[in-house]
């Protein structure tokens, strides 16, 4: 999958590198209950590819995962902890948090799950309560 368009990134520790290609096909804050339990943090910075295009290089031994639900598959470093990947297999997407991936400039166009937020964020941006409809979602927006 190496080319022009590769971005790689690793775990905290570097024993699990990971390779995405091409671009995300959507970068957004998510503020549900789940993303902010796993980072640790009020807030998610997430990048979503299709799943064909993000590959582990090296390390796929130390990771683990985690299944809270089916729609989400966290992965994380075994030796150090940190957080790895998302898979959303429903979707076909993965997501890589925004910090995984350094020489990506990270551009989110929405807030997500601004229902469950514990610090609120005034930035222009759309915030939806859960989801966009498009995916999936009520497509309800919230006020900053």
């Amino acid at each position: 999958m190496t080319s022009a368009a590769a971005h790689r990134g690793t775990c905290f520790c570097k024993a699990v590198e990971i390779e995405a290609s091409g671009e995300p096909a959507v970068m957004a804050f998510c503020h549900c209950e789940s993303c902010r339990s796993w980072l640790g943090a009020p807030v998610h910075g997430a990048t979503l590819w299709p799943a064909a295009n993000v590959s582990v290089r090296r390390g796929a031994e130390q990771l683990g995962t985690v299944k809270k639900t089916e729609a989400s598959h966290r992965q994380f470093c075994k030796l150090c902890g940190g957080r790895v990947l998302v898979g959303h297999p429903a979707m076909g997407m993965v997501d890589v948090p925004s910090v995984v991936l350094p020489d990506v400039a990270f551009r989110p166009t929405m807030h997500v799950h601004y229902g469950e937020k514990v610090i609120a964020m005034r930035d222009g941006l759309p915030k939806f309560k859960d989801f966009p409809k498009e995916a999936g979602g009520s497509g309800e927006l919230l006020p900053e």
